[in-house]
């Protein structure tokens, strides 16, 4: 199984490891593509701090950001699933999980990065500041920048087993699923179902929609059971873990599964 993260936002600090060591990260097809953003994002925060706010979408508050990419080269760096922070990341619990689950998460999570394409939680990685919706000026929007070197190399890395994309519609931009893996595929969407003068109501909550997604994962990494091969072998476990799920299959051979995990409390 491959499960599919967005990143967070907001980021743990780099701390005082070793600086990065771009051939050390997973995914190697991925290294020349990640050269030339990380090149082209350190020298745009070095040369013009005003129009690096500008293209990275950052406030007067976050200027401070601008000064963390500069530095990105020799920066400390630490494992991806210590630098990411934030709702879905508190509610998986990384360091909390047990050494099984802990492996099946080292093997299983791909986290996606307007910076790094995608990294395994255990890839060692610096603090930075660069969502997937950037636009830098030389190389355009990351989320089409992305498209062809992830296409040669994400669906070797997904196998022939399933995948559970938890991430946001900014990644997806990045690379979807085509053909028979998109069939393997299974999207995740969480509905909080509400009773409203006796009608039911459903509403996408975002802060809940990604603590819960974060809890689904790390329910399926601790469940020591099969590992589902297919979205209908998922569908069974999230319902044998005690989730109410309402599953569609795709009208038409090359597209995803659609799941809806449909909650009654938000916490």
């Amino acid at each position: 199984m491959l499960v599919l993260l967005p990143p967070s936002e907001g980021k743990a600090a780099s701390g005082r490891g070793a600086p990065l060591k771009p051939e050390t990260l997973s995914l190697p097809g991925l290294a020349e593509a990640r050269a030339a953003v990380l090149g082209e994002l350190v020298e745009l925060c070095r040369a013009d701090e005003e129009k690096a706010r500008d293209v990275l979408g950052l406030s007067e508050g976050l200027r401070g950001e601008i000064a963390k990419n500069a530095g990105l080269a020799t920066a400390g760096a630490r494992p991806a699933g210590e630098i990411y922070t934030g709702v879905l990341y508190d509610a998986l619990g990384l360091a909390t999980l047990d050494p099984a689950a802990r492996r099946r998460a080292r093997r299983s999570l791909l986290v996606f990065s307007g910076l790094w394409g995608a990294v395994h939680i255990d890839d060692r990685i610096p603090s930075y500041r660069c969502s997937m919706g950037v636009k830098l000026p030389g190389l355009g929007a990351l989320g089409a920048y992305w498209r062809t070197p992830m296409a040669s190399v994400l669906p070797e890395a997904a196998g022939d087993g399933l995948v559970l994309d938890m991430r946001s519609s900014a990644y997806t931009a990045a690379w979807r699923p085509k053909g028979e893996l998109a069939g393997r595929t299974a999207t995740v969407r969480v509905l909080h179902s509400q009773v409203v003068d006796g009608v039911e109501k459903r509403s996408v909550v975002s802060h809940f929609n990604k603590a819960t997604k974060g809890r689904i994962v790390r329910a399926l990494l601790e469940s020591g059971t099969a590992v589902p091969k297919d979205p209908a072998a998922l569908v069974e476990a999230l319902r044998d873990l005690g989730y109410t799920v309402e599953a569609e299959a795709p009208a038409r051979a090359g597209k995803p599964w659609a799941l809806d995990v449909v909650v009654t409390e938000i916490h």
